[in-house]
């Protein structure tokens, strides 16, 4: 009989198992916090066997650990505390999962919220999120999205002069109460990682060029009806480096001081987000209390060098919240052998739950839930089961020898799977449950044939 543990066992699935440290980094581990092997050879995660759950709820399905979610809040929280010593607010960048058990419990453990579009505003609110710890991005808010987060009261980071022009004649009447903005800067810091989550660098659909922000800050000072309390710039995602943040603070900082030149006050500076998470065992990233200390003394040492007061520091981490806290459970179906090239293994979900390898290139590791302790002796190709060739989740994955039926876990994918989640081939989106002290609650019911034509209409011609 196995034992419960959390020791990592070569050749088997349970190498994967989180590191047993005294208070680990969720960003650093492979599986949830909280994943164990039961006494049946099964995953369990908060302390449900995950093939139960597949039973119970079906599959595909999202299994988020509340445990490792609220763990991830807490660090970055308490390292913002333990190393800034002015003012922080840490924000969940909800465009990872955004869902109202997800943003509920970031308000729970005093996060606000990043948002980027009226239905990640509308979520968020519904989720009993402050308006005043709701920050609203985007590079091209339509007008109706931006008069909601005028009428909601949130903070809105303006990305460009249409959108500034736009909020000072919609809210020029507003002078009694001034509109809360902020302003993205493309400060021009490249990163080492994919081409389509470098946002930093000044070749950017992102925020204002640096160039234009003296226009920008003349224009404001005449604008008094828009308050304008800070700055904003985002350098990319996926981030393992540690330079990139510690120039960011020197290059924000100095805008922050021109900014006051033309008589504003901007008291806030977000630096955003972008750590990293690790998605295979060769994945090095920082640990949160590390990135944490390495931006908190990179703006403070900036401003003690420009002899101004500290800001309001705020971060928007988001894959590195929720990233690792989920894992999306799999049927194994169908094997196709090619002899001397390839096995190919099928799924009942793909690229319509977990489009970033076929979008991004993304690596995944993964595990078959009910024979945790087997010997590692297959290697196959994890296929999705949608109709494109390119649909393939896993390429030379490692396995024990598996049957139909089996339980197939992908590790880390809290962050961008849900949220850009689709209906190919009219494929019904997955479930997700939370799952904590051996409790799985729904929150998110799976679609149904009936969701997928809701929105039809069919003209009475072709009745």
């Amino acid at each position: 009989m196995l034992s419960t543990t959390n020791v990592g066992v070569q050749n088997s699935g349970t190498q994967y198992l989180p590191s047993g440290d005294e208070n680990p980094s969720p960003n650093q581990q492979l599986l949830p916090l909280t994943a164990r092997v039961n006494n049946r050879d099964s995953l369990e995660i908060g302390g449900c066997d995950v093939t139960t759950l597949v039973q119970q709820f079906g599959s595909p399905l999202y299994i988020v650990d509340e445990e490792t979610l609220r763990a991830a809040c807490r660090q970055y929280r308490d390292a913002f505390t333990r190393y800034y010593s002015g003012e922080s607010q840490v924000l969940y960048a909800s465009k990872a999962w955004s869902c109202l058990a997800v943003c509920a419990i970031a308000r729970q453990e005093g996060l606000g919220i990043d948002v980027v579009s009226g239905g990640e505003l509308y979520t968020a609110v519904n989720a009993g999120v402050s308006p005043d710890k709701i920050y609203f991005h985007g590079n091209n808010k339509s007008r109706q999205e931006l008069q909601m987060a005028v009428e909601t009261g949130c903070t809105i980071v303006v990305d460009n002069w249409l959108e500034l022009q736009t909020l000072a004649e919609m809210t020029q009447d507003n002078s009694n109460k001034p509109t809360r903005i902020m302003l993205r800067v493309t400060p021009g810091i490249e990163c080492h990682t994919h081409e389509y989550i470098r946002t930093g660098h000044l070749d950017s659909k992102f925020g204002f060029d640096p160039n234009q922000l003296e226009e920008v800050f003349a224009y404001l000072s005449k604008h008094t009806f828009l308050n304008c309390i800070g700055l904003h710039a985002h350098i990319g995602s996926q981030i393992f480096e540690r330079q990139p943040h510690q120039d960011l603070g020197g290059v924000m900082v100095d805008w922050l001081a021109k900014a006051a030149t033309y008589g504003l006050t901007c008291s806030e500076l977000n630096i955003g987000g972008g750590l990293g998470i690790r998605y295979t065992e060769s994945d090095d990233p920082p640990s949160i209390d590390e990135w944490v200390k390495v931006v908190s003394e990179s703006v403070a040492n900036a401003c003690q060098a420009r002899q101004i007061d500290l800001p309001k520091l705020l971060s928007e981490p988001g894959r590195s919240l929720v990233g690792t806290a989920c894992v999306t459970a799999y049927t194994i179906g169908s094997q196709k052998v090619i002899p001397e090239m390839r096995t190919y293994l099928a799924i009942d979900g793909g690229m319509s739950d977990n489009p970033r390898p076929i979008t991004y290139g993304s690596v995944y590791r993964t595990v078959v839930a009910n024979r945790m302790s087997a010997p590692l002796t297959e290697t196959v190709t994890i296929a999705g089961k949608h109709c494109e060739s390119g649909d393939i989740l896993i390429k030379n994955a490692t396995l024990p020898k598996t049957e139909p039926g089996d339980t197939l876990v992908v590790m880390a994918t809290g962050a961008y799977n849900y949220s850009m989640a689709s209906n190919y081939n009219r494929l019904p989106r997955p479930a997700a449950v939370l799952v904590s002290n051996g409790e799985p609650n729904l929150i998110l019911q799976r679609e149904t044939y009936q969701d997928l034509i809701r929105q039809d209409r069919l003209p009475e011609r072709l009745i």
